[in-house]
């Protein structure tokens, strides 16, 4: 441990977090008590797994200690993977948590080490929402799409299809998949994740919930963040017409929608690059906290 904050210092930045992520989260809780769908924010939630819950919990992350207070120790003592001094200072158990999640975090450091490493591929042009719905009638949102099947199709035929996330290319339709320059797999992901795919990018949520209470609250915010903005983007680009939830589209198929995209990629690979960064030094500091 490198660090100890005292009991006024980390319950302000307890409140603070909480109120952050309770903001973050408020539209999805709401619809939720509704049973309201929301084909945009709620990939984040279905297909990640977030759960609002465990995104408001705060922790101080790895090396920095909970000081007691007045009232004893920090709750965290309570948490799982954290441990207390004799002085009553609460503080990650790194043995513990590497001792569950070891291979997870030596697998996250290599992915993410990896993609850093590579430069960013902004010719995409998010066509793989488009390989999804390719020559296919029934589509995952209840939306129109903005150029009917007919057109969507075209688009799909006139482009050269460049995935490299296999995560979004295991959702290509069948016709689509053959129109992809590249056949990603599982087990090819840390050769061809790049830091131009928003997917790649949004996925620093996933990583940061998969570290836990490694992570500092306001990185795993600041990725939450970053994953919630990308998804928008990801659908204004897609062939579906959210004009009926107020978002314009950004239409990839013209020159202008393509230089739009393409701005807005590169301020996001950005973005998720300075996040890798700080989940990296996570991974380091987990793994060997002599270093």
């Amino acid at each position: 441990m490198t660090a100890a904050l005292a009991p006024t210092a980390w319950a302000a930045l307890s409140r603070a977090h909480e109120e952050r992520a309770d903001a973050l989260t408020a539209g999805h809780r709401a619809r939720r008590a509704t049973g309201e769908r929301h084909a945009i924010d709620d990939f984040l939630y279905d297909y990640y797994g977030t759960r609002p819950a465990v995104l408001r919990r705060w922790h101080p992350g790895v090396g920095v200690g909970l000081e007691p207070g007045p009232h004893g120790a920090a709750p965290h003592r309570q948490w799982r993977w954290y441990a207390t001094d004799p002085d009553g200072t609460v503080r990650l158990d790194v043995a513990a948590f590497l001792a569950d999640r070891a291979d997870s975090v030596r697998f996250i450091r290599r992915l993410l080490s990896a993609i850093s490493s590579r430069p960013a591929f902004t010719g995409c042009f998010g066509l793989h929402e488009w390989a999804m719905v390719y020559r296919q009638r029934e589509h995952r949102h209840p939306l129109p799409l903005r150029l009917g099947q007919e057109g969507t199709d075209t688009v799909v035929e006139s482009h050269q299809i460049r995935c490299t996330h296999f995560d979004a290319f295991r959702f290509f339709t069948p016709d689509a998949v053959g129109r992809n320059l590249l056949q990603p797999t599982r087990e090819s992901q840390v050769e061809l994740d790049q830091p131009g795919c928003l997917h790649a990018s949004m996925d620093c949520h996933k990583w940061a919930t998969k570290l836990g209470p490694t992570v500092a609250g306001e990185l795993a915010l600041d990725c939450f963040e970053l994953a919630r903005d990308i998804r928008l983007l990801d659908m204004r680009a897609s062939p579906y017409d959210f004009s009926s939830y107020g978002q314009p589209a950004v239409a990839i198929e013209t020159p202008e929608g393509k230089a739009e995209y393409v701005a807005r990629q590169r301020q996001f690979a950005a973005r998720a690059g300075r996040l890798r960064s700080r989940l990296i030094e996570v991974c380091d500091t987990v793994l060997d906290p002599d270093r």
